[in-house]
């Protein structure tokens, strides 16, 4: 019979309280704990598979802009986080890395999961046919999950949802070098912070920015801080109203 075929066998492992192992055919030879153990393992990393996070990646190449890279993903549990090579001033000869993990708020989440969903997970082409379209750069939109991973390279591209992601995407790239600059400017330049803040309200009332809440935490910073003129301040703390809302 089938089970016949197996026998006890020494374990070098006993020594250290392994129970006796079994052989098969005498070829190898297992015992409980070590089963037991590889099971396990297979059952954690089939529910890690199962779990993994969704998430939305969208990196830009475009040299000669400012950054001329960056790259920002967007988790399904709120978790993002932005990279990029920006120079802090145009006299800046060398970019200044910047890495930041922020939380994503859930209008963002919704809104980036349902423009994926409806480009079809940036699968097929998505790139325009048009060759006489001037070059806005590289553009990669990545969608991973425990079932999928799909991406699409493109300069532009007629789907609408696709359209939409870029934009947005864009536009918190560009809310996120304002904090990248700030931050700098208030422990270094604390002059040239009004400058960047009238910058920045013009462009948040006229909605060119997103997810101001992002840069909250230096935006607060510069409000609390006795040393920034009050004019400055003011600006701060008005920009924090809409960052209030956007985190909703």
């Amino acid at each position: 019979m089938f089970f016949s075929q197996f026998r006890p066998v020494r374990c070098l492992t006993e020594r250290q309280g392994c129970p006796a192992p079994w052989s098969f055919g005498g070829r190898f030879a297992v015992c409980a704990p070590m089963v037991a153990a590889l099971f396990f393992c297979c059952v954690v990393r089939a529910q890690g598979q199962q779990t993994a996070v969704a998430t939305v990646t969208f990196t830009c190449d475009f040299p000669g802009s400012e950054p001329d890279h960056y790259v920002i993903s967007v988790s399904d549990d709120g978790r993002a986080s932005y990279d990029s090579d920006s120079k802090l001033s145009p006299e800046s000869e060398t970019a200044d890395p910047f890495h930041l993990d922020f939380t994503a708020s859930q209008a963002a989440r919704t809104r980036v999961f349902d423009l994926a969903k409806r480009a079809h997970y940036f699968e097929g082409q998505i790139e325009s046919k048009n060759k006489n379209l001037a070059s806005t750069g590289t553009k990669t939109l990545t969608y991973k999950d425990a079932q999928k991973s799909t991406h699409a390279t493109y300069n532009y591209s007629p789907v609408p949802a696709v359209q939409e992601l870029t934009t947005f995407f864009q536009s918190l790239s560009t809310t996120l070098e304002f904090g990248h600059r700030l931050d700098y400017y208030l422990h270094y330049q604390k002059l040239a912070l009004d400058e960047e803040l009238k910058k920045m309200e013009e462009m948040s009332n006229s909605h060119e920015l997103e997810e101001i809440s992002a840069v909250a935490p230096v935006l607060q910073k510069i409000a609390d801080d006795p040393a920034v003129i009050k004019v400055v301040r003011a600006r701060a703390q008005r920009l924090l109203q809409p960052a209030g809302n956007s985190g909703k």
